[in-house]
């Protein structure tokens, strides 16, 4: 790679990227501003935005979108009579958890074993560089033969569909024809790869109540209906003996067709425990990229460390299933809300609340797009052919702007992969990735105009 003029650019590039990643990792822009201060998201919005225009973009703006969040736009000329292709990434990251759990601090960008670890450094902050550089070195070597439009979204682990809402609005803006996607991932490290479909998802709430108040155990317990029992009844039969999701009506034996996933390497990949086996059945493929997932992201119960002997009268829990591709999202989320009223217990009362949706997404890998990309990835990766892969998240804004610009070509590629450990402690991004996949994209960005 390094007799590529461009990618010996962005080889120059790298320690300014990793400054540059310093700062904006030190942002704690979690757009959930009762956790975190919304200071932060506009501080990291702001400081791309401030990229944006010394790279010689214009009408660089900062959107205020539906949900009470900030994307960041900015538009960069080309050639007269060029293409136009849409740059994605998002600023917001995932909560940090258990913050005494990483080996570093998560928002200190921190060089550790060939990694640079910190929340946000693959998903996807490490992405709005990634886009930063292939530009910087284009502009190296005879300037970008495209128009460029760039967004960076403020609001994508939330599923709150800011972003979605403000592009339905005004549907001009990020008008394109081809769209990539920063926010994906190479299905091992140095494996190039592109991201063919998404899961879509649903998100609920779910209380359930039972008394007008917590009672003692030993006076009431054994008659009175627990409210926490409830839950845990209702929430363990979206889930069959092998651990395979059911949700009553959903079909959940689709087959994945494509790039296989070794079981041996799921488990490394995953760091699955010595003699814990894992759930569902078919291939892996098949159940982490064709099929429903779902998962018990939070209950509100009381902490076992100053529990009280009591029989309790309400909980909640928040649950999210992911929603296989050919499955409509709307439908699975009535199936969900029907399938926890009737399976819960005992005449309880319960309510269930949507709070975040995405549709699936399949990608037409058949376009001149991919072809541009597999020529771009041959040269960033040499000896390696571009592989096509699922991924088990969800991107909603993938099929928002499928329906906005239904001739649009949109590719997935990214940072995300297997040793990220993305939205767990001690997230990381592998520098080598951050170089050759900037170097892939700015070839492509070079192809696409030749082609």
């Amino acid at each position: 790679m390094s007799s590529n003029p461009v990618a010996e650019t962005v080889s120059s590039l790298m320690p300014r990227a990793k400054e540059e990643l310093t700062a904006l990792v030190a942002f704690k822009s979690v757009a959930d501003f009762d956790q975190f201060p919304r200071s932060e998201s506009v501080g990291a919005a702001n400081w791309i935005a401030s990229a944006l225009r010394a790279e010689g973009f214009q009408d660089v703006d900062l959107l205020d979108t539906p949900d009470g969040t900030q994307s960041v736009y900015g538009y960069l000329p080309g050639p007269e009579g060029s293409k136009t292709v849409l740059l994605y990434a998002h600023y917001d990251v995932q909560p940090p958890l258990d913050e005494a759990a990483w080996a570093t601090p998560p928002f200190e960008l921190t060089e550790r074993d060939g990694r640079w670890y910190g929340r946000g450094a693959a998903d996807c902050k490490g992405g709005v560089l990634m886009h930063l550089l292939a530009l910087r070195a284009l502009k190296a070597h005879g300037g970008v033969p495209v128009h460029v439009k760039f967004i960076a979204e403020g609001s994508e682990e939330q599923g709150t569909g800011g972003l979605e809402r403000y592009a339905e609005q005004h549907p001009e803006l990020l008008a394109a024809d081809t769209i990539v996607i920063g926010d994906a991932g190479n299905f091992r490290v140095g494996l190039p790869t592109v991201t063919s479909t998404l899961r879509g998802m649903t998100l609920v709430r779910v209380k359930v109540d039972t008394l007008e108040g917590n009672l003692h155990s030993g006076q009431f317990g054994g008659a009175a209906p627990d409210a926490l029992a409830a839950l845990i009844r209702v929430l363990d039969s979206l889930r069959a003996e092998d651990g395979s999701t059911t949700v009553d009506g959903l079909a959940s034996d689709s087959a994945w067709e494509g790039l296989a996933y070794d079981e041996e390497q799921f488990r490394r990949d995953a760091r699955v425990l010595d003699g814990v086996e894992l759930i569902g059945s078919g291939s892996v493929a098949d159940r982490i990229w064709a099929r429903p997932a779902v998962t018990v992201l939070g209950i509100d119960c009381p902490p076992v460390v100053g529990a009280t002997p009591s029989v309790q009268a309400s909980t909640r829990a928040l649950v999210s299933l992911r929603v296989p591709p050919g499955v409509d999202a709307g439908e699975a989320t009535k199936l969900l809300q029907a399938h926890l009223e009737a399976r819960t217990p005992w005449g309880a009362r319960v309510a269930v609340e949507q709070i975040g949706q995405g549709q699936a997404f399949r990608a037409d890998t058949t376009s001149p797009a991919y072809q541009a990309m597999a020529d771009a990835m041959a040269v960033a990766y040499p000896g390696e052919e571009m592989q096509y892969a699922g991924q088990g998240g969800s991107i909603p804004l993938c099929n928002t702007l499928a329906a906005l610009y239904p001739r649009a070509e949109i590719l997935l590629i990214g940072l995300s992969e297997p040793e990220a450990q993305i939205h767990a402690v001690n997230e990381s991004v592998s520098p080598e990735e951050l170089e050759r996949l900037s170097v892939a994209e700015a070839l492509f960005l070079r192809n696409y105009a030749a082609g």
